[in-house]
């Protein structure tokens, strides 16, 4: 006797975020983002808004039907350097991790960025975010400038 095959999974999708997605993006990256790593980082609507609304946005949804698998937000710029893009956030929900839509949000967001003029596209990644490191260099990044946050607590 056989096992029934399981059913098969529809394929996710990737598209450029929408104005419909804001709320969706916002839920995900409060499951999976925890900032207090880095404290001059803040995630909110505002920080998907800057990206989404510049004038070379590199945003992207990976969509499961209506369901949001991930998200990545990047645009034109950073720091002084405008021919540089920017991905600054990405994020799978827990659900999809493991099945390379992270992946192909990277390639989404390089390629938009490379269409835009960028001469490069920076990221950065927390020191113990091992699993971004790997997929960032998975997709081509190297590792370039190391910044060590120094923090003074003090006296109360």
């Amino acid at each position: 006797m056989s096992t029934p095959a399981a059913p098969e999974r529809p394929a996710i999708d990737l598209a450029p975020m929408a104005a419909t997605h804001l709320a969706d993006a916002l839920a995900l990256g409060r499951q999976v983002y925890d900032t207090s790593v880095k404290p001059y980082t803040s995630w909110s609507l505002s920080a998907i808004a800057r990206h989404l609304d510049s004038e070379a946005s590199a945003c992207w949804v990976a969509l499961d039907g209506d369901r949001l698998a991930g998200f990545v937000l990047g645009s034109m710029g950073f720091d002084k350097r405008s021919d540089w893009g920017n991905l600054e956030w990405i994020a799978s929900a827990l659900e999809y991790q493991g099945q390379g839509i992270a992946s192909r949000l990277v390639k989404a967001c390089c390629a938009t960025l490379t269409e835009a003029g960028a001469s490069a596209v920076v990221t950065d990644v927390e020191s113990r975010n091992t699993a971004s490191a790997a997929l960032m260099r998975s997709n081509g990044f190297e590792a370039s400038v190391s910044v060590t946050l120094f923090v003074r607590e003090t006296p109360r």
